[in-house]
């Protein structure tokens, strides 16, 4: 299965939600009026879209419908078609220009954090890409065990500490490492407590501090791994998460269990930071790019 029909079969569940609601709202109307208006933008709202982008698409949209003299209703379909990519912003893949380059992981516990690493460290290792995984969330034995597991099955390897030790000395090793063995890629999993913004910020910090001593000059990606099954509660822990340390993309998981994948179009709208990566499945091989018109067009075609 190519990464188009892999998408297209991810997305079924918003597909089969957002779009059907949208179709039958624009059939049930002859006429394009604000009473139309009103309730799409309920619709939008209704498929967690969120209130403040749902008004903005329905702004955008009625100026094109008078910029453009259009009366059908069906036609609003292909507006909002193009609005919605409009909104998603240019495409931005991930920044792996120097050697090594650093990637952070974030997130809190159970986004699906470890997994889209091991995924992540997969699809660089067919790129041949050199990658060396930091077990940076050492507060749960079972984090480190489980990217174990993943970095073995991706083929790549991992700097571990026992579980309680520092998480900036684990990245320490790993980037140290890294030169050594003339790596390319880093990939340095984290803690995924809430509960103490204060700690978790000094943590992160600690950690940047550490990646660009170490690394001086390197290209460092920040990437929010949120989970798309909690729909607008990942715009909250996005917020959350960025007031802590500069997010430089977001890696949307589990796109493929929810009717709630909508969310991409308010995470880029209210919050600004570019979806880079998305997980459409389970399986180590279903972490693809994000791109807007093909995310797009799987939710329209």
């Amino acid at each position: 299965m190519g990464f188009f029909e892999k998408l297209k079969a991810g997305l079924k569940k918003t597909k089969d939600s957002m779009m059907s609601k949208i179709e039958r709202l624009l059939g049930s109307f002859t006429k394009i009026d604000e009473d139309l208006f009103e309730e799409l933008e309920e619709t939008l709202i209704m498929c967690d879209i969120g209130v403040n982008t749902s008004v903005a698409i329905c702004e955008k949209l009625r100026e094109q419908v008078k910029i453009k003299g259009i009366t059908d209703p069906m036609e609003i379909k292909d507006l909002l078609k193009e609005i919605i990519i409009g909104m998603l912003g240019e495409d931005k893949p991930l920044d792996l220009s120097s050697k090594p380059s650093v990637v952070l992981v974030i997130g809190v516990n159970g986004a699906g954090k470890t997994t889209t690493i091991g995924k992540l460290a997969f699809s660089l290792h067919l790129q041949g890409k050199m990658v060396l995984v930091a077990a940076g969330d050492t507060f749960r034995a079972a984090a480190i065990d489980q990217l174990e597991v993943w970095t073995e099955r991706a083929g790549c390897d991992l700097i571990k500490h026992k579980e309680g030790s520092d998480p900036a000395a684990v990245v320490f090793d790993a980037l140290t490492a890294a030169k050594a063995r003339n790596m390319d890629v880093v990939l340095c999993d984290t803690a995924g407590r809430l509960h103490n913004k204060k700690n978790l910020m000094n943590e992160l910090k600690k950690i940047s501090r550490i990646v660009h001593e170490q690394a001086e000059g390197c290209s460092l990606e920040v990437l929010l791994a949120l989970d798309a099954t909690t729909g607008q509660n990942a715009v909250s822990q996005a917020k959350l998460f960025n007031e802590a340390c500069d997010i430089t993309g977001i890696i949307l998981t589990k796109l493929d269990g929810t009717a709630k994948g909508g969310i991409v179009i308010t995470i880029a709208e209210e919050l600004g930071i570019p979806v880079k990566l998305i997980t459409v499945g389970e399986k180590i091989d279903d972490m693809q790019p994000f791109v807007a018109r093909d995310f797009v067009n799987a939710l329209f075609d």
